[in-house]
């Protein structure tokens, strides 16, 4: 059974910096790409970042140089650092995990609570 559990979120100002982890069961953790999406109210969820098991990663456009996917494999946990946060980075953020590294949510099998991150400008 794949089980996410996502944990860091909260509220910052502009500029501020949060990190977000996605505890995962080892089984997703060693053999399933890892992404992190984001859903503002009335927006769509969109794919913020992933990384896959070779530890390759990808990021949106509006993330890139901002923030950062990391695994730590002691802890089986994948970390989502986000520097130069911006009011519009303000979403509730999801950790999911798949075979591969889908670019649609509709395409990922395992999906975990989520976690508010809130970002007062």
């Amino acid at each position: 059974q794949v089980q996410l559990v996502e944990s860091g979120g909260g509220s910052v100002q502009a500029g501020g910096s949060l990190r977000l982890g996605c505890a995962a069961s080892r089984y997703a953790y060693t053999d399933f790409c890892m992404a992190w999406f984001r859903q503002a109210p009335g927006k769509e969820r969109e794919r913020v970042a992933t990384i896959n098991t070779h530890g390759d990663t990808t990021y949106a456009k509006s993330v890139t140089d901002r923030f950062t996917i990391s695994k730590d494999n002691a802890k089986n946990t994948v970390y989502l650092q986000m520097n130069m946060l911006k009011a519009e980075d303000s979403a509730m953020y999801y950790c999911a995990a798949d075979i591969f590294c889908y670019l649609r949510e509709s395409e990922y099998k395992h999906w975990g609570q989520g976690t508010q991150v809130t970002v007062s400008s």
